[in-house]
């Protein structure tokens, strides 16, 4: 619409041509009214302003602008064939008194701005050039196929007429455009009887009105015939409540008929009398293409009135004979035509596109399907564009073209290009060309995704006939049975996935609120109930942990927000005070388990929340009080009685505040001003903001955090607060290098600064964790400088401050740490490192000797003689060991360097065993074990194997007591080697098998595990020592707790609940951190989230490494560790929970997967099947992931291709959208398939079909529209009477339709029905749907569905078999009877061209299209005269594609013989 008021008002406005005069004037209001020549007036207030009427006011956007109506001072006449006389030559003069209008401005669809020379301006709009879609396009045709200024002329006029006040309403408007229109074409409609009734609606000009005869007082017998003739009388007449009260029609007097039977001579002189077979043709093209729209029913009907007179005006019998064949009732045998002179007939231009034979889009897609070749079908270019569609369907889809829809296809459409200056067209051919943008493999996968391409949807595919529209739904069934996973979103919506559609959605989204976040409002929780973990997903955590109540059961272990019960016996000999003393000692034993809680609670609630920008973030309290039974008194540490340890829970509170903040989703929408927002007022709740900072880091927020702010933070001062934002910075930059952040943390390392720099003030543990933070930054970099200052770090003496002396294992051990970040996995492959000698460097640092020369800037600083301790000029080993040997396990992870391994191998003689610390064994083998990485196996005999010989030979049971056998053995020193050499094993079996669920590696760690319980639950006290046993105890859990993270086993579950139980004796907070931490990794996440230091991953190890290490040796002296390393577990957990989602309820499910996993040198390529929501296992392993049935629809995820789809999938909460097939229950309602079990049986086309229930359907569909169908068609009431067969009909079908998942075949049943129906009563009044029914009989017959039938016979039937036949045969007795009754004198009469009765038109075009029966005046070119037999007409007609079956019903009447040769 939009183009041709733009064609048509640009002359008017922008050009000098004669046009721009003369459409009419626009009224301004403050210019001064124009004097009209006219002798009429303007309209009057009566006037119906109606289809005149503008959109609303554009007054508010616009300001001061108005909006006025362009009224045109046009009137219209009655006299209509002189519309091209009078309206186009009277003018009005416009008398300018000074204001006139400049320019015109800011054109918007049909409104233009009128900047007027006083400065004013007004926006006024302009009437649309058409409103009706049958108007709007056949004038784009017309427009498209004429020169251009007689287009310009031509849509000038029309706009004239349809622009006149009181113009045409829709319905009306057709009429007036065909009056205009023939007149231009030079008919006289006034004299033409099919347009002389034409009624145009009250549209007559109120200016013209009342000049107009007062009609008298009796009336006019007039009125009462104009009645008769009307198109509304003849709708009444065929309407069903006409036949059904028995009304006898009419007879209508042909009044005047007389002056209208003498032939009409068209007039020459017209504008578009010359292009008449131009316009006729691209006409007949728009009737071909609105018979692919079943909505343009009623266009198709009003267009055939006037291409019958247009063809017969041209003596264009093939196409009156079309016309007649599509709609037999409205064409007639016979009409009025309208001569033409055939001195002007040379003078029409008759273009080359023009064919004999009329195109039929039905009768090419119907030779397509027989296999017969077709001339390439003519089309216009963006107006035509189903037409385009659906041959090229067609061609790819039946004829097996692939190249037809990627390259120019003139091999099956012809375009029509008379007009060479449209690029308009060029444009829609370009949006319309194939994009070869997702994989496909089949023709039916080409052909739905090329359609999606090309901007057709579900909608448009709904509105094609049934026939036409069958090979795409077939194409689409083949689709839906298997798709693609990464097919776009309208490719899913157009195959009816819903599930995919909505899976390709989310994907498009921006990241947000997952369907599986808990919708539990974050201030709503009372205060007993705010534990922190009330944002877990209880559904989906009920579905993977079903048969128990595990997850409450760790949610009681891990609460810290209640009071803890102190449960003391007060004996006899104890005073009240001594008794207040003993609940205090008892409650402060437990508040150090309590303190270790937050941890732990972090781990299980990880990425479990997405918070509400508007309200802070909860935090849970940190409750360190206590309740003694029985009368349930509070017990407090504050009372004074007992002494308490300093700063006590600084660190407890910073775990909290990380706990809290890592509850919230990568996926979160949270923002600078949030985190800002979330600042405590109160001084006291300063370190759980320093570890909600933290947590912002390493969730990936803190990046958004303003410069600004972290330079207020870090004026500050806090110790905890610099200590949470440094690292959190430097988690959220991990490896980039960036500049920004390394000068914002050498500022906190005096190592980094230049050696003339004031020295300043920074917090030691501000120190460790600026350096920590520049081992993350440079991660995986070897960047030489760096690398330089970490190694110098390492061994640093002890400087001259005296505050600096205290905590020297905590730098050196994260200068060692970072230094293995920043080298890791290099190993001797450190490009530009080799004169640092990195490796004895460390290795020095790890077994001791002669400091070497201190080098570098720094060496200045370390020359001062006054030391706290004196270590002369030897490395002290447990100061650098630490850090050294993790350094080392670290640059040369999974390298297999054995020369490095050796020197980590643990020491094989009594002497030198007696040097080295135990704990240091157990890292010694540690890093052994990582270097060693393929060596690794999950068997107690390999972790025996890294034991030395002589601690095996010598080895006694670990809980005996006596004495070894020699003198120079010490027992105590070989039994606590032995246990931490064995600890270190396990702990480097956890790492290999991290997040596995390996069953060798778990049986083999619990074993140990409860060898070590056995050991500390001995009667005696053992030489091992309870502390040391409890320390590797601990290490074989956090091991344990690896290997099965994020699964929540059961027997890991019990032994972390056995230790939580144990609160005295040599239990302290770092044992407490050690056993909650492995209780919070075995429920990673929810379940979701398990831990990932495979292979390919070095990077996720090195943070495990730095998490873990925190509890190994030194549980207990906790001051020698940064404990905010100990949350770095974050970087290492990859989300890999696969959890289904029903697409029609919107809640999690069970499903069935299938797991191929790729071959590899170990094993072949092999399948698992999985209950899913589940835990994948390591992406790079798979090669596929299918969702299997038969309960939902599969559904294939290729890894094969790449991971990122699934990686998306699985970042979103792990949510996979699937759909329940018909008459099929959740796994959750029928775990056995039982219940399933009688919907399978119907389904399967027997013939318990017939015994359907219509109240049964909601077992199979939710569709609202069938169930419905099922309670107003398919519910049989009393006194059925002969409805019983419809009824039982319409329950078959509907069963069909929801049984095979084709409910959108059910229209197409129905209407084939009806279809038959109305040709046994023989009142079709059109023959399309006896076209579809004859497309869809061709489409099952074809070769092509036959070939697919071979390939695929599993493949489920479109159709029912048995209805096809069923129509086939119905129709075929009809038509028979037919000819039989007397039809056969039809047949003959038709074709020998001699008239035969009107009464049966519709049986006769029936049996024509039918039979696909040729017209009468291709017969005589194949010489019927002399045929003698019917093989002899069968040779003859072969040309005519004629086929045999008809031409056995039609043998009689060509051979003479008067009996038909019925089938």
């Amino acid at each position: 619409v939009f183009s041709l008021c733009y064609d048509t008002l640009k002359p008017i406005f922008f050009s000098a041509s004669l046009y721009c005069l003369k459409v009419g004037k626009v009224f301004i209001p403050g210019l001064p009214a124009p004097s009209l020549t006219m002798s009429n007036t303007m309209p009057r207030p009566s006037t119906p302003l109606d289809s005149v009427s503008t959109p609303k006011p554009l007054s508010k956007l616009l300001g001061s602008l108005d909006e006025v109506v362009l009224f045109s001072p046009v009137p219209e006449l009655r006299d209509s064939s002189k519309l091209h006389d009078s309206l186009y030559n009277e003018d009005c003069t416009f008398q300018q008194l000074g204001t006139y209008i400049h320019s015109i401005r800011d054109p918007v669809c049909n409104r233009v701005t009128l900047e007027l020379s006083n400065g004013s301006m007004v926006r006024i709009t302009i009437p649309e050039i058409a409103t009706s879609e049958l108007v709007q396009t056949c004038l784009q045709a017309i427009k498209f196929i004429l020169p251009k200024e007689i287009a310009v002329q031509m849509l000038v006029k029309w706009y004239s007429v349809h622009s006149a006040p009181g113009g045409p309403s829709y319905h009306s408007e057709w009429n007036l455009f065909v009056t205009c229109l023939m007149n231009m074409m030079g008919y006289n409609t006034d004299r033409l009887a099919w347009t002389r009734n034409f009624d145009f609606e009250g549209s007559l000009s109120p200016v013209i009105a009342p000049k107009k005869a007062r009609p008298s007082e009796t009336g006019s017998d007039d009125d009462w015939e104009y009645l008769l003739n009307s198109d509304y009388h003849q709708n009444v007449e065929s309407h069903l409540l006409n036949r059904s009260l028995c009304l006898s029609p009419l007879e209508v007097s042909q009044m005047k008929d007389e002056d209208f039977s003498q032939n009409l001579i068209l007039d020459s002189s017209t504008l578009l009398f010359t292009h008449i077979p131009a316009i006729f043709f691209v006409l007949h093209l728009i009737y071909e293409e609105l018979k692919l729209n079943t909505l343009m029913g009623e266009g198709i009907r009003s267009l055939v009135g006037l291409l019958v007179q247009l063809a017969r005006d041209l003596k264009l019998e093939p196409y009156v004979d079309h016309y007649y064949r599509d709609f037999p009732t409205l064409v007639r045998t016979t009409g009025q035509v309208c001569t033409i002179d055939q001195g002007q007939t040379g003078f029409m231009h008759h273009p080359s596109f023009f064919t004999p034979e009329p195109p039929s889009i039905y009768q090419w897609v119907s030779s397509c399907l027989k296999g017969e070749g077709m001339p390439p079908y003519p089309y216009l270019p963006g107006i035509c564009e189903r037409s385009r569609l659906v041959v090229l369907s067609i061609a790819l889809y039946i004829l097996g073209n692939e190249s037809s829809v990627s390259e120019e296809s003139s091999q099956y459409l012809s375009r029509i290009t008379i007009a060479p200056q449209k690029s308009q067209a060029e444009q829609e051919e370009n949006r319309f060309s194939f994009r070869h943008s997702t994989s496909v493999s089949s023709l039916a996968e080409r052909l739905v995704v090329w359609m999606t391409n090309v901007g057709f949807t579900l909608r448009d595919l709904e509105t094609l006939p049934f026939g036409i529209a069958l090979p795409i739904r077939d194409a689409i069934y083949h689709c839906r049975e298997q798709p693609a996973s990464d097919w776009p979103e309208a490719v899913c919506l157009l195959i009816g996935r819903q599930d995919l559609s909505k899976q390709a959605c989310e994907g498009n989204l921006p990241k947000g609120k997952s369907v599986l976040s808990s919708d539990v409002p974050s201030g709503t929780e009372t205060e007993e109930e705010d534990d922190g973990m009330n944002d877990m997903n209880q559904e989906v955590m009920s579905l993977i942990w079903s048969e128990d109540l595990r997850v409450q059961d760790v949610r009681r272990l891990l609460q810290s927000a209640h009071p803890v019960r102190v449960n003391v016996v007060q004996y006899p000999e104890l005073s009240d005070h001594e008794f207040i003393e003993e609940k205090e000692n008892r409650l402060l034993q437990l508040c150090q388990r309590t303190m270790a809680l937050p941890v732990g609670r972090g781990m299980f609630t990880l990425f479990s929340y997405h918070p509400v920008p508007t309200e802070p973030l909860p935090i849970p309290k940190l409750n360190l009080t206590g309740r003694a039974p029985p009368r349930n008194t509070t017990v407090d540490l504050n009372s004074g009685n007992i002494d308490v340890p300093p700063n006590m829970t600084s660190w407890a509170s910073f775990h909290n505040g990380v706990a809290a903040g890592l509850k919230i989703a990568p996926a979160s929408q949270i923002d600078s001003a949030w985190i800002v927002y979330n600042k405590p007022k109160h001084a006291e709740l300063a370190n759980e903001y320093a570890g909600f900072l933290m947590a912002l880091g390493l969730n990936g927020h803190l990046t958004k955090l303003a410069t600004l702010n972290i330079h207020d933070y870090l004026t500050k001062g806090h110790e905890m607060t610099s200590i949470g934002l440094l690292l959190g910075v430097s988690a959220a930059k991990l490896g980039t290098m960036d500049m920004s952040i390394t000068r914002l943390l050498s500022i906190h390392i005096p190592a980094l600064l230049p050696p003339t720099s004031t020295e300043l003030d920074v917090p030691h543990n501000v120190q460790v964790a600026a350096v920590v933070g520049i081992g993350l930054v440079y991660q995986g970099t070897a960047h030489r400088h760096t690398a330089e200052v970490l190694l110098a770090e390492i061994g640093r003496p002890p400087g001259p401050e005296m505050e600096y002396c205290t905590d020297r294992e905590s730098y050196s051990l994260a200068a060692g740490l970072a230094l293995g970040m920043v080298c890791l996995g290099h190993g001797s492959n450190l490009i530009g490192m080799s004169d640092l000698n990195v490796p004895e460097q460390l290795y020095q640092y790890m077994v001791g000797g002669h400091r070497r020369f201190q080098a570098g800037m720094h060496r200045e600083k370390h020359k001062s003689p006054s030391y706290q301790i004196k270590e002369g000029d030897t490395i002290n080993v447990d100061v650098t060991c630490p850090g050294a040997t993790l350094a080392l396990a670290m640059i040369y992870l999974k390298t297999n360097n054995r020369s490095i391994a050796d020197w980590l191998r643990a020491p094989d003689t009594m002497y030198l065993l007696d040097f080295v610390k135990p704990e240091f064994l157990l890292l010694r083998t540690l890093a052994r074990c990582l270097i060693l990485w393929d060596d690794i196996l999950p068997n107690s005999k390999w972790v025996d194997s890294n034991v030395p010989q002589i601690i095996r030979e010598n080895s006694i049971s670990l809980s005996e007591i006596e004495l070894p056998c020699s003198e120079d053995l010490n027992l105590e020193t070989l039994s606590q080697a032995h246990v931490y050499i064995i600890a270190g094993a396990c702990l480097s079996l956890g790492f290999r098998f991290a997040g596995s669920e390996n069953l060798s590696a778990f049986n083999c760690l619990h074993k140990f595990a409860k060898d070590f319980m056995t050991y500390l639950s001995a009667p005696n006290d053992s030489v091992t020592g309870p502390y040391n046993l409890e320390t590797c105890l601990s290490v074989v859990l956090l091991s344990l707790a690896m290997v099965m993270a994020g699964s929540g086993n059961l027997k890991v579950l019990q032994l972390c609940r056995f230790l939580h139980m144990k609160t005295g004796g040599e239990m302290n907070y770092g044992f407490h951190l050690a056993h909650h931490m492995a209780l919070g990794l075995l429920f990673l996440g929810g379940g979701r989230l398990p831990w990932f230091c495979s292979l390919c991953h070095q990077e996720s190890l090195c943070c495990s490494l730095l998490c873990i290490y925190k509890h190994i040796p030194c549980l207990g002296r906790i001051q020698y560790h940064l404990q905010a390393l100990r949350h770095l577990y974050v970087l290492a957990a990859e989300p890999r929970l696969l959890v289904p989602v029903d697409v029609d309820t919107n809640m999690p499910c069970y499903a069935l997967l299938e797991v191929t996993y790729k071959g590899t040198q170990w094993y072949e390529q092999t399948k698992e099947e999985l209950m899913a929501p589940t835990l994948l296992p390591e992406l790079h392993l798979l090669k596929q992931i299918k969702v299997k049935g038969p309960r939902y629809w599969e559904l294939l995820i290729d890894l094969s291709k790449g991971t990122q789809h699934l990686k998306s999938i699985l970042s979103k909460d792990g949510v996979l959208y699937v759909k329940l097939r018909a008459g099929q229950l959740s796994y959750k309602e029928d775990p056995m398939g039982w219940q399933s079990l009688l919907a399978q049986t119907v389904a399967n086309r027997n013939s318990e079909a017939r015994a359907f229930k219509p109240e049964t359907i909601s077992a199979f569909t939710s569709d609202p529209a069938l169930l419905s169908f099922a309670e107003y068609f398919c519910k049989p009431t009393v006194n059925m009477g002969q409805k019983q067969e419809i009824l039982d009909l319409f329950s078959s079908v509907l069963y069909e339709c929801v049984t095979q998942e084709t409910p959108e075949m059910l229209p197409a049943y129905i209407a084939m029905d009806q279809a038959m129906r109305r040709l046994g009563r023989r009142e079709m009044s059109e023959t399309s749907e006896l076209w579809q029914i004859k497309l869809v009989l061709e489409f099952f017959s074809s070769r092509s569905h036959q070939e697919r039938l071979q390939n695929h016979p599993k493949r489920g039937l479109f159709m029912n078999s048995e209805f096809l036949p069923v129509v086939k045969c119905t129709i075929d007795n009809t038509l028979d009877q037919w000819l039989q009754a007397g039809g056969d004198v039809c047949v003959h009469a038709y074709l020998s061209g001699q008239p035969f009765e009107e009464s049966q038109l519709s049986m006769l075009a029936c049996f024509l299209v039918y039979h696909s029966v040729p017209a009468p005046w291709h017969l005589p070119s194949i010489g019927l005269e002399g045929s003698t037999s019917f093989a002899e007409l069968l040779f003859k007609f072969k040309q005519l594609k004629m086929p045999v079956r008809a031409l056995l019903r039609l043998a009689p009447l060509l051979l003479g013989n008067p009996q038909p040769m019925v089938m």
